[in-house]
């Protein structure tokens, strides 16, 4: 075996060489297998390059931006890569930190620089001469970056599901491009878990349903136990875990809840169900008077742990996005909640993904470094902004660019794997 400096120096060449294929193969493709049918109508430009700004609110992402009215792409990259590091050793003291207060940990390192050159060799940032990188340039970057170097470490990855695994409202069905990464990143050791605010109590076909196209896949193939025992679900943000059954007589891969008892941590086993009513009753509340006052006729729908209001007629993000963040700021409980906008609604649960992430985590036995949560909710009303306090994260905009960035990632470890196993 060579030295850890002695395979860098081989492997770093080759597998830049080799990140180029795949990026020429995903954005170059005009035809839709590669991305699905939702990225048709822009398959011409690549999938990074559907940007939108309603969900564009971050600031570190704002400091970077704010950075370039003075240096060039390169130059701020060259910084962040000083100061990621500095930050990775001193967290409270550190540059970093006085310039962006809120900036986050970085569990891996990250290298900037090199995840600017591999996008700038396909989107030419460095050879505009009036207009810098958006947020979205940005935040693809800072992916790149985190894919590259949670390759190696990876154990477990965790999916919000609407908007991220697929559309909002949608289910996974069986031609979700997704399915066949996910099964790969099984089979090579990988645990893939989904995270979602979706809910139902006592009823794990709702949960099937919402993941069948998978679940068939798993049947299809004759998955071995071994494989699909690294798959789950939490739901409900924290409150209910599901995993694969032991496969019945006609073979078809089902759901089973995880005995509470097996994985929840004993502050999550202490909340009172008094308690809970009456924090999904003052959130009931507050969420319809925050809608009258905004003028928008809402449906309710409460839950065993969560409480919504649904929009009657059409509505603009801006309106849930205000009635999210003040129900979040204002309401008063001796319990953990989240409040956020999904969107097409808002919704306050009992708990947050963070309490269900770390759940996971430590009935799996896996540390930060090996965790990597994808989602597109991570703005201040966005419930995947939590799990940012206990592992690395994925920003992603939809589906197609979650496929973008999970094939990277899997081309990542197969070389990773193919030349650990050569040697």
């Amino acid at each position: 075996m060579g030295s850890e400096s002695d395979i860098d120096d081989d492997v770093a060449p080759k597998l830049m060489e080799t990140n180029m294929l795949v990026w020429e193969e995903l954005l170059s493709s005009p035809e839709p297998e590669i991305f699905g049918p939702r990225a048709r109508s822009a398959s011409d430009a690549g999938v990074l390059r559907r940007k939108g700004h309603l969900k564009e609110q971050d600031k570190f992402i704002q400091f970077l931006l704010d950075m370039h009215e003075t240096h060039t792409s390169l130059e701020v990259m060259e910084k962040l890569d000083k100061w990621i590091s500095e930050h990775r050793r001193e967290p409270r003291a550190s540059k970093l930190r006085r310039m962006v207060p809120t900036v986050e940990v970085f569990y891996t390192p990250l290298r900037m620089v090199e995840a600017f050159l591999e996008y700038d060799e396909f989107f030419a940032l460095s050879r505009r001469q009036y207009v810098p990188p958006n947020f979205a340039e940005i935040r693809h970057i800072l992916n790149i970056a985190q894919v590259h170097s949670s390759a190696d470490t990876l154990k477990l990855l965790t999916f919000d599901a609407d908007g991220t695994l697929y559309a909002d409202g949608a289910h996974m069905q069986h031609d979700n491009d997704m399915i066949h990464l996910i099964i790969s990143l099984m089979k090579r050791g990988v645990h893939v878990a989904i995270v979602t605010a979706a809910g139902y109590p006592n009823d794990a076909d709702k949960f099937e349903q919402r993941v069948e196209g998978l679940l068939a896949a798993f049947s299809r193939l004759d998955l071995p136990k071994s494989v699909t025992d690294r798959f789950h679900i939490m739901g409900g943000e924290c409150n209910y875990l599901l995993r694969v059954a032991t496969c019945d007589k006609t073979y078809r891969r089902r759901l089973e809840f995880v005995p509470e008892e097996e994985w929840k941590s004993s502050y999550m086993m202490s909340w009172k169900q008094e308690d809970i009513n009456n924090l999904l009753t003052k959130a009931e509340s507050m969420l319809l008077d925050g809608a009258a006052r905004l003028r928008l006729p809402v449906d309710v729908l409460r839950k065993e742990r969560a409480v919504g209001v649904i929009p009657k007629g059409p509505t603009i993000y801006e309106v849930l996005e205000d009635l999210a963040i003040v129900v979040q700021t204002r309401l008063e409980s001796d319990l953990p909640f989240c409040a956020f906008n999904g969107g097409n609604d808002v919704f306050v649960d009992v708990g947050n993904k963070l309490l269900g992430l770390q759940a996971l985590m430590n009935y799996l036995n896996f540390s930060p470094e090996q965790v990597l949560h994808v989602g597109d909710r991570f703005t201040d009303s966005g419930n995947d902004s939590a799990t940012r306090d206990c592992c690395p994260i994925l920003w992603v905009a939809n589906p197609e660019e979650t496929y973008f960035f999970i094939h990277l990632m899997l081309q990542d470890i197969k070389r990773l794997q193919d030349y650990a196993y050569i040697e």
